[in-house]
């Protein structure tokens, strides 16, 4: 379970990057361009993407990568 979250979770962190990174670059939002700016949807992603950060941060403190890794 612990592995599955894990990739989902950077998976989620991947599109935050590249959504940031798109942002930075080009003032471009995708996840608005795709789902409509404020709409509930984006949120949703957005809240998701800020969840996966706050568990990879938690995954990584308590050691649950090493235990997904054996």
């Amino acid at each position: 379970m612990c592995k599955f979250l894990h990739m989902i979770a950077s998976i989620l962190l991947i599109i935050g990057g590249l959504n940031w990174g798109l942002f930075g670059v080009w003032n471009m939002d995708v996840v608005a361009s795709i789902f409509g700016a404020g709409s509930t949807a984006a949120l949703v992603i957005y809240d998701l993407i800020g969840i996966s950060a706050i568990w990879r941060i938690v995954s990584w403190y308590k050691g649950c990568c090493e235990v997904c890794h054996k």
